[in-house]
């Protein structure tokens, strides 16, 4: 506001306009009771303010905000690199058809190199939950082999800003489902080999994780139920991510093919 207007201003004042208390003439500078100095109240006044954010601009940041973590852009990206993860996800979308394809019976997981990847992180989860009692240390073998997948990627997620990463551990994630399963299936009839050369119809009861655990939970009549379930919902965290992965790519690929000046590349 200028200064002749607030002198206006000023000389027309009665009351504080802050707090009401009656002025004597000629009008002071303060009010005499809350100490707000006039010309800066005024002046403030006159500022512009900043419409407050609607809901639907609140929804649209929220929005854009999740676009940015789960399809996040890094700032250099070269063509080899995009297509070497190109090639990586082809990859693991033809190896998780012919898991997912393979059957449940067929046990393909448990037979996959990925098997030899997974079981020590099996193996530390007996290790990890033994604290908390001969139940948890059972299924503590399964929550190991899930929990390390899932940690990765949430910590690429959220720590690295790496979507592309964490669509990769969310087919890992999905593939330990499918790895499992066959151990679920197996709970009654025992027939799967076990770590030391023993199977579940002829070792101790409570060495067959699965069975030990669907006879305490009185749910063993359910297990070729429950492995399908396992695998379905592996197969459906295989797909996901494969679909997330490829979202990625493609906007990934964009920004090269449109200014093929940027992130090093050139037109010949």
């Amino acid at each position: 506001m200028e200064t002749e207007s607030v002198a206006i201003l000023m000389n027309d004042l009665s009351t504080c306009p802050k707090c009401g208390f009656p002025l004597a003439r000629p009008v002071p500078a303060e009010c005499g009771r809350c100490g707000v100095i006039f010309a800066k109240y005024w002046q403030r006044q006159a500022q512009p303010r900043e419409p407050a954010a609607t809901p639907e601009a609140e929804e649209t940041t929220a929005g854009g905000s999740l676009r940015e973590l789960f399809f996040a852009i890094p700032g250099r990206q070269t063509p080899i690199l995009l297509w070497s993860r190109a090639a990586l996800l082809a990859a693991l979308a033809v190896w998780g058809g012919r898991l997912v394809f393979a059957g449940l019976a067929s046990n393909a997981a448990g037979e996959s190199l990925l098997h030899l990847i997974n079981l020590p992180f099996h193996e530390a989860g007996h290790v990890l939950f033994r604290p908390f009692g001969a139940f948890v240390t059972s299924l503590g073998g399964t929550l190991g082999q899930l929990l390390i997948p899932l940690i990765c990627l949430l910590v690429l997620l959220f720590r690295s800003r790496d979507p592309f990463g964490a669509a990769i551990c969310l087919w890992w994630l999905g593939e330990n489902f499918l790895d499992i399963a066959p151990y679920i299936n197996d709970a009654r009839a025992g027939e799967l080999p076990l770590l030391g050369g023993n199977f579940g119809h002829s070792s101790p009861y409570g060495f067959h994780d699965w069975e030990f655990i669907l006879t305490e939970t009185g749910l063993l009549r359910y297990d070729h139920l429950l492995a399908a379930a396992s695998h379905r919902f592996g197969a459906l965290l295989m797909v996901a991510a494969m679909v997330w992965g490829g979202l990625i790519l493609y906007r990934q690929f964009r920004p090269c093919q449109e200014h093929p000046r940027i992130n090093g590349t050139h037109e010949t």
